[in-house]
């Protein structure tokens, strides 16, 4: 049985292939600063895409993108805005997604994505 570091890190690494399938460039992967941390950030060279990716091994306790509240989609922002002036970005479109994955043991996985969920 995976452990939930694991069974994240395998989902995050799910989303970032689906994302690059879907043409967008990965910019950044687990960008961290002292206000949280940007599981992906990537661009499809007309806007900014920051993707918050939930990774659940099932759905016993709701599904994946069900956990992004109000304050999870307010400290993403928050932190974009510190990975804009690390990266000397002015101004730019930017988007926010979800992927959310359903990973569990043995069995098939399955993958959402939601284009502009916040």
């Amino acid at each position: 049985m995976a452990t939930k570091d694991e069974l994240g890190r395998r989902g995050e690494d799910l989303a970032v292939d689906y994302l690059r399938g879907t043409g967008l460039v990965v910019l950044s992967r687990n960008w961290r600063c002292r206000d949280g941390e940007i599981d992906v950030v990537a661009t499809d060279s007309r806007q900014l895409v920051v993707c918050e990716v939930k990774t659940r091994s099932g759905t016993g306790f709701g599904e994946p993108a069900e956990s992004v509240s109000r304050q999870k989609a307010a400290r993403i922002r928050r932190v974009t805005q510190a990975w804009l002036a690390a990266h000397q970005v002015r101004w730019c479109e930017i988007r926010f997604d979800v992927v959310a994955i359903v990973a569990p043991p043995g069995g098939e996985v399955t993958l959402q994505h939601y284009e502009s969920a916040f």
